[in-house]
């Protein structure tokens, strides 16, 4: 299992959902998570239910067998701070530019050196040694930007360290380079078998192999249970239906009653049912034609709570997402 777990996804697969519950999993037996954000909209901290996180990383969950889930929130004004100081000394006089708005400017107008922050410190995270010579974590998984812009954003340290030819600028780019394009890192992309997501996840491999970029799996979020046969017998007769409702105390079966009323719509839905899941199996045989391994998650009724995300995390692990 690669130590540096990078999750994206179409917008409105749950690809943050999916980034916690697997950062919980990676957890489980005595292991140390650190869940990174890159993204600032703290979706991280409403998950667990806590307040909004800082830019330090800050234990938020503990996991079946005593592990721990740790979270960062990447500011990508406080990385510069870093990078300057870890690289040039300039500690007082970083903090001096930040004031006078350099720090900003940096960050906004050249986008690259916003990402090039971002990977930069979630990669100074995955290489981090204690004073024995240990990982300080197990496992980094960051919450990255979605599947359009995911190849760019991974990618854009390459186009530094062409820009840069030598010295720590160059440096720190070809460092974090290695650790992307190595064993060490898994793309995985979140999904719905819906034909938008899955297209674009299909899109979004395609561009990440052409850059180099591990692939790990695809994910595929919200799955619904099938709950009638597939194909729906079309030789049901509507008075057997009827007296079936009947029986489940929904009115009498006799003309005009309300078992008899609800025969018409209760139809509509089973056929609106059949195309549905004829839809999903040609969106999951789509996704076995990209030869990686699917994982599936199932909705959650209820909606997602921290029960929700502890659910999923054992869900991957029975899967063998750990």
């Amino acid at each position: 299992m690669s130590r540096f777990q990078v999750v994206s996804g179409k917008g409105g697969t749950g690809k943050t959902t999916v980034a916690a519950a697997l950062a919980l999993a990676l957890a489980t037996e005595g292991k140390r998570t650190l869940l990174v954000e890159v993204e600032g909209r703290q979706g991280i901290a409403q998950l667990f239910e806590t307040e909004a996180l800082p830019y330090e990383e800050r234990k938020i969950a503990v996991a079946p067998g005593g592990g721990e889930v740790f979270a960062l929130a990447i500011d990508a004004e406080l990385a510069l701070l870093d990078y300057l100081q870890m690289f040039y000394r300039l500690g007082s006089a970083g903090r001096a530019l930040k004031k006078l708005g350099a720090v900003d400017f940096a960050t906004t107008i050249a986008p690259g050196v916003r990402d090039v922050l971002l990977t930069g410190k979630a990669c100074e995270a995955v290489r981090r040694k204690d004073k024995r010579g240990r990982f300080a974590y197990d496992h980094v998984v960051m919450d990255a930007p979605p599947t359009g812009r995911i190849t760019r954003f991974l990618n854009v340290n390459d186009e530094v360290a062409g820009l840069a030819k030598i010295g720590p600028i160059h440096n720190q780019a070809q460092a974090v380079m290695r650790v992307l394009k190595s064993p060490q890192t898994a793309v995985h992309l979140v999904t719905l078998l819906e034909e938008m997501p899955v297209q674009e996840t299909v899109d979004g491999i395609a561009e990440l192999r052409a850059a180099a970029l591990p692939v790990g799996r695809v994910l595929v979020n919200m799955v619904r249970a099938e709950v009638l046969p597939s194909p729906v017998p079309q030789d049901v007769r509507r008075t057997d239906v009827a007296k079936a409702l009947s029986r489940a105390g929904l009115g009498g079966a006799r003309r005009g009653g309300l078992a008899e009323q609800l025969v018409d719509p209760l139809l509509e839905q089973a056929s609106q049912y059949e195309e549905r899941v004829a839809l999903e199996r040609r969106q999951r045989a789509e996704l076995t034609e990209l030869g990686l391994p699917v994982t599936e998650l199932e909705l959650l009724p209820e909606g997602i709570d921290l029960a929700g995300l502890y659910r999923l995390a054992a869900e991957l692990r029975t899967q063998g997402v750990s």
